[in-house]
């Protein structure tokens, strides 16, 4: 019924012919020498003519207009010079069909330009190998396209054949495209390096013939910020004509020529939305957990631990550490006894953590301490999951009527975890196997498979369905070594590596791969819709690289491409959501250049938009005069291109010199506040605009009445605010003993010690400003387990609760001798849960029997802290969340938190009996409570109607609330607050309004 090869359909499509013509067009009229004929005595002579070499293009000034026209063509900011020595860099989001977009440019470079010596430079024999593959499957189309045959004109080289190079690149006068491995290159030792027998050097050959050199995915091949790379020092000495750089995360950006990125390409319907499934372990909360996030700016890691603070909950909390940091410390908790950070963070080293035994753990980044058989759990649970979602997602594909065989593929931590010793099966096929025969045995799966029989061959034969990807192990031996299983080996090998057009045939069972690292670049069948990352990502671009093996558009058993809204990459990852959707956001982000402050071009592009400035004058020239004209007003400053510290200021006096700019100058001022406001994410710190140097907006005391009526006000409030005072109860210990035991006993009823797993859910979604988020769907518990209890000491559990409480500890032993269910105490969550009760009841206790306030004499508090005055910023005015006051406030700006606050503040500015008022700064003015400090909202200095000073009230605002709504632990508050102000002073009032009447 299905063929056995697919073969695939191609059609020119518009993003790809854009990029291709960018290439193409950098050339275009430019003066070239033809000296192509060479003389060199050691070298073979081919049909008595001599080898010929790319023409030499001089470069200069029509170079540079080119450039700047593809760029300003492509709304890409011009360069005012080259960087680098013709390097081109073309940005293609990953999956929109780079590999072709080049391949396409070799072929019109040599037909329009007579360029005919290629090298194609790879990071990897997995990239090499898909090129490869790529070139079998286009050489039809392109034959049709422009004459060539394209394979009969390609060298795939390996250090077997390497001499190849001589005679079908460097002695050829034809077409010629070589492609290499970086590996082949980037080392003295490499045969390209060395002399010959005739005492010529393969490089130095190459370097003659001035070959145009395309950098597949350059990124990998970087190196350090300050220092290149061997491999990119080799490209260099080879004397390429041109550098042609192409990626979907580059790290450096020279000449760009064409950008595809995420959003466009998401935008455009180009690749697979992404969907993400996490699963993440309630791990016990008295287990030692790390999580190693990755680094700080100042290259400190960033790790997450357990915290408590004294009286709260034990939750995660992130840390910044150095080496000697303690982790007990840090956490505040006893499980991290003796735990210490070995030595100083290292980009390019694991995590050292000095263990309590004197061991050193190691963690990678994003890798966490976890118990085993929670480890184990999580696995179990993400391969169940990652099998579900594939039939689940081939059912639905079928029911649409779309003939698309789905696939599966598994990122793995160490090779042996899938083939072990004499070639057994690891771990993780062993925990597959197990899984995929109880699904497709479930009654559900099973009926549907029977229903779609024809696309699903020997289902039940598992071993057909499963293979593992890795060229090497850790000893940098061949996996395989038992003869036996060679062939099969090889087989799949070759069927996942170079046969992708015979792997998404419904005739071929294997559907599910397992990859060590070799699939995360350059492998790209368009067919994997589920991806399962069982392995931690460490690198900065390793997150968007694994996502990207999955994002390219599916393909039917006919060779078409199907869009569709089922095309969905489901990710299952090891991380919590939050973690996970942090880094992926970051990749996404960081390319995209929106995680920053930064005055992008994006946002000069928007500004401009906003400015209503006709489109047809927003090219890429006039976004770069306003960059410019900002620069030289430093309004923004050169090099990081952030917002000067005073640029408003320079902004209200500019007066832009282009004529356009200056047309609609007023415009732009105003829409440039607004979108660098705007600009940023939930994530990101937002652009705040302080008003330091503009009086408007500078915050001060005011005085409407005489100097002497103000500073007696100022006194009585001063004085009426900053005593101390505390509570004074009658405690019955007998009772509250009691009563915590009956609530502990009805609480731990039926408590039982467990382990629960939940299941997160999140889909891609984009903001207006091209932000990519992964927004959470759902969240549910998969399943609850019962665990072996670690048995706790009564003296172990007394401790905490009394740390926790500050409760007497013969006391906390007269309770927990009468708990019924001690035994679920063992549990941390249970018992934190017990404190926290515990807690409650000696609150409640306390606050119902409040006798009275006494005043601490000698004890005040800061007076500067209670009429700290707020600062402003342009935003907070541009929201509408500050109050001015015209009259009667004791500060000339209040931010202000709703309508009911402002409402209140225009009628005590109104109201002619109020002589002064002022909103109380929280945390600065506090009455000790059971419930801990409290700060009421506002002081309000009232006078008679014979003009005399009268009371002082203190209110407490709850808008639009009515006594019966009030929390029982806000009437408490209100209640001691009372209390306060009449032991103070019988001149100062005390109450709460739920509105100005």
């Amino acid at each position: 019924m299905f063929d056995n090869v697919i073969e695939f359909k191609f059609e020119k499509l518009d993003y790809q012919e854009d990029a291709i013509n960018s290439v193409v067009d950098l050339f275009k009229g430019l003066p070239r020498k033809t000296d192509e004929i060479y003389k060199n005595s050691n070298l073979r002579k081919i049909l008595d003519s001599d080898p010929i070499r790319n023409p030499k293009i001089f470069e200069g000034e029509k170079l540079l207009n080119n450039l700047n026209k593809v760029q300003d063509r492509n709304n890409l900011l011009l360069d005012d010079e080259f960087v680098g020595h013709n390097n081109f860099t073309v940005e293609m989001e990953t999956g929109t069909g780079k590999t072709y977009v080049y391949l396409s440019t070799i072929l019109r470079l040599y037909k329009e330009y007579d360029f005919k010596k290629f090298i194609i430079i790879v990071p990897s024999v997995a990239i090499r190998e898909g090129v490869n593959k790529s070139i079998e499957q286009l050489n039809k189309y392109f034959f049709g396209l422009y004459n060539i045959d394209l394979l009969k004109h390609t060298l795939v080289c390996n250090s077997n054949n390497l001499n190849y190079l001589r005679t079908n690149l460097v002695e050829s006068r034809e077409l010629s495209i070589a492609i290499l491995n970086k590996d082949l290159i980037n080392k003295d030792i490499n045969k390209i390096n060395k002399e010959d027998e005739l005492g010529n050097i393969l490089l130095n050959d190459i370097a003659v013939i001035r070959p145009i050199i395309i950098v597949d995915e350059p990124q990998v091949m970087e190196g350090e910020k300050n220092k290149k790379s061997n491999t990119l020092q080799a490209i260099e000495k080879l004397n390429p004509l041109a550098t042609l750089r192409y990626s979907a995360t580059h790290k450096n950006l020279y000449n760009q020529v064409y950008k595809l990125d995420s959003y466009d390409a998401f935008k455009k319907d180009l690749v697979k939305k992404i969907a993400v499934k996490t699963i993440n372990t309630q791990i016990k909360k008295d287990f030692p957990y790390i999580n190693f996030i990755g680094f700080s700016k100042d290259l400190k890691a960033k790790i997450e631990l357990f915290h408590q603070q004294q009286g709260g909950n034990i939750k995660f909390k992130r840390f910044e550490v150095k080496n000697g940091d303690s982790l007990e410390e840090l956490s505040n908790l006893p499980q991290y006894h003796n735990m210490f950070i070995a030595e100083t963070p290292n980009k390019n080293k694991p995590l050292k953590i000095i263990m309590p035994n004197d061991e050193i753990l190691e963690l990678n980044i994003g890798e966490s301490k976890k118990e085993f058989v929670e480890y184990q759990k999580d696995i179990e649970i993400q391969i169940e999951l990652a099998i579900r979602n594939h039939f689940d997602t081939q059912f639905k594909l079928i029911e649409n009527g779309n003939k698309v065989k789905a696939l599966t593929l598994f990122f793995i931590d160490e090779v042996k975890k899938i083939r072990g010793e004499n070639n057994t099966d690891g771990e993780y096929l062993i925990i597959f196997d197990r899984i995929y025969n109880k699904i497709i045995n479930n009654k559900v799966y099973k009926e549907k498979i029977e229903k779609y029989k024809e696309y699903f061959p020997n289902y039940q034969n598992v071993k057909l369905l499963r293979e593992g990807y890795f060229a090497i192990d850790n000893n940098n031996n061949k996996v395989y070594k038992d003869d036996a299983s060679k062939e099969d080996r090889e087989r799949a090998m070759n069927l996942i590596l170079k046969g992708k057009d015979k792997l998404i045939s419904f005739e071929e069972p294997l559907a599910f791969i397992f990859s060590h690292s070799a699939l995360r670049e350059g492998w790209d069948n368009p067919n994997v819709f589920t991806l399962c990352t069982l392995k931690k990502g460490s690198s900065d671009i390793a997150k968007k690289q694994e996502i990207g093996r999955g994002l390219r558009l599916p393909v039917d058993i006919y060779g078409n491409r199907i869009n569709s809204n089922l095309n969905i990459l489901t990710v299952i990852a090891n991380e919590s959501y939050e973690v996970f959707a942090e880094a992926l956001q970051k990749d996404y982000n960081e390319e995209m250049d929106i995680n920053s402050e930064k005055v992008t071009n994006n946002v000069l592009k928007q500004m401009l938009e906003l400015a209503k400035v006709p489109k047809e004058k927003i090219k890429s020239s006039l976004v770069k005069t306003l960059k410019s004209e900002l620069l030289e007003n430093k309004i923004i400053s050169k090099g990081k291109e952030l917002l000067t510290k005073d640029f408003h200021k320079k902004l209200d006096k500019i007066d832009f010199v282009d004529e356009t700019l200056n047309l609609y100058c007023e415009q732009i001022k105003e829409n440039f506040i607004k979108v660098m406001s705007e600009n940023g994410s939930e994530k990101t710190k937002k652009i705040e605009i302080l008003n330091a140097d503009d009086e408007e907006y500078t915050n001060k005391l005011s005085s409407y009445v005489s100097e002497s009526e103000f500073k007696e006000i100022y006194k009585n409030l001063v004085d009426a605010l900053t005593k101390r005072s505390t509570y004074i109860c009658n405690f019955n210990n007998d009772k509250f003993i009691q009563k915590c035991i009956d609530e502990v006993n009805s609480f731990l009823t039926n408590k039982v010690n467990t382990l629960n797993y939940t299941l997160s859910e999140g889909k891609q979604i984009h903001k207006e400003n091209k932000e990519f988020l992964l927004k959470k769907t759902n969240e549910k518990l998969l399943k609850e387990e019962i665990l072996e209890e670690i048995e706790k000491t009564d003296f172990e559990i007394v401790n905490y609760i009394m740390y926790h409480t500050m409760l007497p500890r013969l006391a906390l032993f007269k309770i927990l001798s009468k708990i019924e269910n001690r035994k679920s105490l063992n549990n941390q969550d249970i018992l934190e849960n017990v404190t926290k009760l515990i807690l409650d009841i000696f609150n409640t206790t306390k606050a119902e029997n409040i006798v009275k306030y006494e005043i601490i004499d000698g004890y005040h508090l800061n007076s500067s802290k209670i009429f700290e005055m707020d600062i402003i910023t342009q935003k907070d005015i541009d929201e509408g969340r500050v109050f001015e006051s015209k009259s009667k406030a004791l500060n000339k700006f209040y931010k202000l938190d709703s309508d009911g606050e402002r409402k209140f503040a225009e009628s005590l500015e109104n109201n002619p009996y109020i002589l002064l008022f002022t909103k109380l700064k929280k945390g600065g003015f506090i009455i000790d409570t059971p419930y801990g400090n409290y700060s009421p909202d506002w002081a309000i200095v009232y006078k008679e109607e014979n003009n005399q000073i009268k009371l002082y009230f203190i209110v407490e605002t709850k808008f639009d609330k009515k006594k019966i709504e009030l929390q029982e632990i806000e009437k408490i508050k209100i209640e001691c607050a009372k209390l306060h102000f009449n032991t103070i002073n019988t001149i100062n009032k005390f109450d709460w309004v739920n509105n100005y009447d």
